[in-house]
């Protein structure tokens, strides 16, 4: 309890905080995680971006994982911790948040959509590999499961995949920017629920700890970062994180009415 009040007290003194979140904050929401002892990578081999282009029969396992994984996802609501997270945007602590979770829950959750940055995509839409072209994925779920087939968009007929960013496939430029602008405008920045273990999406809170960023980690079982944290908090980001919601809250009562905004990210 010591650890989250001093947490509190360096977040309610801050003016930018970033916060870096990974799949250990949707866990709680029936999401599984991707690298933990039970994650799916230890049951199934993911298909990478190059096979996927390159066959017919990748890119069936490509929508056969996906259309398993849609009805938990369909499912899957904010958890407290994410709540706890939009207590800090409301109280006009949170700058930016940036996550590598494709689940959508932040928004769902009451964040600002401005303010959230996903790294690795969204499950939440289909992307033509052709033209670029965005939809929402039930349609080719559904054409997938009715015929077996790799779905094509119907604008220009090119393939289309879910708009994640599988393994091998270059990460999103423009998101990445985003996110290492806020880092570098941070004055204090927190992860929460993550192995701090993919690059180059790690590196996002390890460069506002560089730019002189007060550096927290909220994560059951050890990071890449732990020797790199000013402050780290083992356990259940559901616990942790609305503890620290209810101290800030609590040390900003001119906050609780709104009238306290933060700066927007960008």
């Amino acid at each position: 309890m010591e650890e989250i009040r001093e947490l509190a007290a360096a977040v309610s003194a801050a003016q930018r905080v970033l916060v870096f979140t990974g799949a250990g904050m949707s866990t709680a929401s029936g999401i599984p995680d991707f690298r933990g002892p039970q994650g799916i990578w230890k049951q199934r081999r993911p298909v990478l971006f190059q096979d996927f282009v390159a066959s017919a029969e990748a890119r069936r396992e490509h929508w056969r994982y996906k259309a398993a994984g849609h009805r938990e996802f369909s499912a899957a609501r904010p958890n407290a911790a994410h709540v706890a997270l939009v207590t800090l945007e409301r109280l006009g602590k949170l700058d930016t948040l940036v996550t590598q979770n494709v689940d959508g829950l932040h928004q769902d959750a009451g964040h600002d959509p401005e303010r959230v940055v996903e790294l690795h995509g969204t499950n939440r839409a289909v992307e033509c590999l052709s033209c670029g072209a965005r939809s929402a994925p039930e349609p080719a779920l559904e054409q997938f499961e009715a015929t077996g087939n790799c779905p094509r968009c119907p604008d220009c007929g090119g393939v289309l995949k879910t708009a994640t960013v599988s393994f091998g496939q270059p990460m999103p430029q423009a998101e990445l920017e985003r996110a290492f602008r806020a880092a570098r405008r941070a004055d204090l920045v927190l992860a929460a629920g993550s192995t701090l273990e993919v690059r180059p999406a790690a590196d996002v809170p390890l460069a506002a700890a560089g730019a002189g960023a007060f550096y927290a980690i909220v994560n059951r079982g050890p990071t890449g970062h732990d020797r790199a944290a000013d402050l780290r908090l083992e356990g259940d980001v559901t616990e942790l994180l609305p503890a620290l919601a209810q101290f800030v809250e609590a040390a900003l009562p001119a906050a609780a009415d709104g009238s306290t905004r933060g700066t927007r990210g960008g």
